[in-house]
């Protein structure tokens, strides 16, 4: 393996039907002053390690989580929608794509990865340094494939979140339980499942509509067992 290879397979890889990258991106333009709040604040609020910096390559910037342990998606899209609700929550959801989503369905596939040409535009993916993330509001992709070793520099120094702070993260995100849900009030003292997650955003008046139908939709396996 080249060393892109290596640091792929380290941060990202995971067995069939589990999930270890968890992708968040912003789009519709690409902006940075938005984004880049969240990747800050998961460091300095939350204290997990950096996510990777990615350009699309069509018209946004995207987040790149790496997990220590696999997960189902259904956890993957929870710790994405508290991410999102808690710092992006002023940002209209058709603007914001979650990889996993939270009305994924069936058999998960993770995004590829950064370093492809999009048909679109022409115009190539790539992971790019923090300091760098900035300049690439107006054009957020690279005019030609970029270096794999270069590629790989940006990564080397990254770190997969724990499976203890994973779970930490995602207690501190859940949302809040509307007070005229007695059964999930009682819930709440309960550790934090996906079910109970997406139940809670389902019933969030103050939530966008469409996270609400998504949530719901994402329950009917749980009530269908």
């Amino acid at each position: 393996m080249n060393p892109l290879q290596t640091e792929l397979q380290r941060l990202y890889q995971a067995p069939e039907g589990q999930v270890r990258v968890l992708v968040l991106e912003l789009a519709r333009p690409a902006d940075w002053s938005l984004l880049g709040p969240l990747w800050r604040g998961v460091q300095t609020d939350l204290a997990l390690p950096a996510p990777a910096i990615a350009v699309s390559g069509v018209d946004g910037y995207q987040l790149w989580f790496s997990l220590a342990e696999p997960v189902a998606a259904a956890e993957g899209a929870a710790f994405l929608e508290g991410l999102r609700r808690h710092y992006l929550g002023t940002v209209a959801s058709d603007r914001i794509t979650a990889s996993p989503a939270l009305s994924a369905q069936g058999k998960y596939t993770a995004p590829p990865a950064p370093g492809q040409q999009q048909p679109a535009t022409g115009y190539w993916s790539a992971f790019v340094a923090p300091d760098l993330a900035p300049i690439f509001a107006d054009e957020p992709w690279l005019d030609q494939s970029p270096s794999p070793d270069a590629q790989a520099s940006v990564l080397v120094r990254l770190q997969s979140i724990q499976p203890a702070a994973f779970a930490a993260t995602l207690a501190r995100l859940r949302p809040p339980v509307p007070s005229a849900l007695p059964s999930q009030a009682a819930a709440a003292a309960q550790p934090l499942t996906p079910k109970l997650f997406l139940l809670a955003v389902m019933n969030d008046r103050g939530m966008d509509m469409q996270l609400r139908i998504e949530a719901a939709k994402a329950l009917l396996p749980y009530f269908e067992r």
